[in-house]
């Protein structure tokens, strides 16, 4: 009996370890990503490698993620200070800090 506790014990240790490998691999590789299309956009990043601009829309700095066009993750087709900023992305004119 004992012996069934211990391999269930073991087993829900080794599922946690493997998920937290993964996470951990996940957010490696969005980092990775952030930061290339940070960089191949010529933007300065943060220590997690997020583009650093400050949002038209709002007036306020933010670290964001780019998606493969440019795009910051908070990016609304539908608002024309968001076109503004992928624009200026784009054009290497957006404010940065």
């Amino acid at each position: 009996m004992g012996d069934e506790r211990d391999e269930a014990r073991l087993g829900r240790f080794i599922q946690g370890t493997l998920r937290s490998v993964g996470n951990q691999l996940s957010e490696a590789k969005r980092a990775y990503s952030d930061g290339k299309r940070a960089a191949l956009a010529g933007l300065p990043r943060d220590e997690d490698g997020r583009a650093r601009i400050v949002c038209r829309r709002h007036a306020e700095r933010r670290a964001v993620s780019l998606d493969p066009v440019s795009r910051p993750d908070c990016f609304d087709a539908d608002h024309p200070d968001c076109q503004g900023c992928v624009e200026d992305i784009r054009d290497g004119t957006v404010e940065t800090w």
